[in-house]
């Protein structure tokens, strides 16, 4: 006999219209996991998105054309588009000869959306309309900022890509990441997004560089602190060497409320943290630790002490010979936390 969580998946991966309007913070890979399985279940979904990168492709057209970088933006609308295998391909696409060298299709597509539209904010609805978007995506600010982070030895890097790729750190763990300009503002219809959402979701993806810049904007922490939906923090399976070297999950946690606290003095805890309980591979594992890359480990009593609830499954998976979180085991997880919450709230008014 099915559960009541059960039977409403079912229903709402039988007409996802009708699913909980999620909003989801972050950028990069892990983001764009997150919603290939959300939409599954739920049409009703808005990703906020960081525009801090300034490497690779997005880099380039950032510095040539003075766009917003569309990398992590063009990911996560192709994780939530309705289009043929073919068309993911062809945006996927990343050219290998010539001046092009480098450059993604989905990139420059973007980029020529911008200078036909006149700005980025237009031009990212057009694409999605092209490719057939389940839900938003929206890019956290238009205006152009840049991250910096400061080290625990004082010295200071400057750009995320910098951030991303430095060398393995011996003793230079960082301390904090800062925003220029520093009165940068979000898009409006970001912080209603957050508003209006029944459930907000941080990650998973790259903690100093993909879910914390977007947190640096005082209105989207205001606007997370104020809300009445549950905050769940989907943890990171593996650390990373730039980042998050021996980092265990209360570690991320701890360095998002301090990014949150100085941004608008934000108080309001996370309600839940989901975090990987799977089996992995040795020799996988011994792969990673080859790149200073491990798993990431959870102290249970760390996260109680924090006021969070922790949820535990087996949300890791191999793919491409690479750790990723399972799309659709994550998005069911987090989606049934809504279904939890609502038990609760009518059990207590029984009680």
């Amino acid at each position: 006999m099915l559960t009541d969580t059960e039977e409403k998946l079912i229903k709402y991966a039988r007409n996802p219209r009708i699913g909980p309007h999620i909003t989801v913070i972050g950028g990069g890979t892990g983001l764009s996991t997150l919603l290939r399985g959300l939409k599954l279940y739920t049409h009703n979904l808005t990703a906020i998105v960081t525009v801090a990168d300034n490497g690779g492709s997005s880099g380039m057209l950032r510095e040539d054309m003075g766009m917003l970088p569309p990398g992590d933006i063009r990911n996560c609308i192709l994780a939530l588009a309705d289009t043929e295998p073919l068309l993911s391909d062809l945006f996927h696409y990343r050219f290998h000869e010539g001046r092009l060298s480098g450059q993604s299709f989905g990139n420059l597509f973007i980029a020529a959306m911008n200078s036909v539209c006149g700005n980025f904010y237009e031009a990212i609805i057009n694409v999605s309309k092209v490719l057939a978007v389940k839900g938003r995506v929206l890019p956290v600010s238009l205006q152009d900022v840049n991250i910096s982070a400061m080290l625990s030895d004082g010295t200071m890097i400057i750009g995320e890509s910098e951030i991303g790729d430095r060398p393995r750190p011996e003793s230079s763990d960082i301390v904090d990441i800062f925003m220029q300009p520093a009165d940068a503002l979000p898009m409006p219809e970001a912080v209603d997004a957050i508003k209006k959402a029944e459930l907000l979701v941080l990650g998973p993806g790259s903690l100093y560089t993909s879910i914390i810049p977007n947190l640096l904007f005082p209105e989207i922490c205001q606007a997370i602190e104020s809300s009445r939906a549950p905050t769940v923090y989907v943890g990171n399976i593996m650390t990373q060497p730039a980042e998050t070297i021996d980092y265990d999950t209360t570690r991320h946690i701890e360095a998002i409320l301090r990014h949150m606290y100085r941004s608008c003095d934000c108080k309001k805890p996370i309600d839940y943290c989901v975090v990987n309980n799977a089996w992995i591979d040795e020799e996988l594992i011994e792969r990673y630790h080859l790149q200073s890359a491990i798993p990431v480990t959870t102290d249970r009593d760390r996260i109680i002490e924090l006021g969070i609830e922790l949820i535990e499954g087996p949300l890791a998976c191999v793919h491409d010979g690479k750790i990723r979180h399972d799309h659709t085991i994550l998005a069911r997880t987090v989606i049934s936390l809504l279904d939890n919450l609502e038990q609760d709230v009518r059990s207590k008014g029984n009680g």
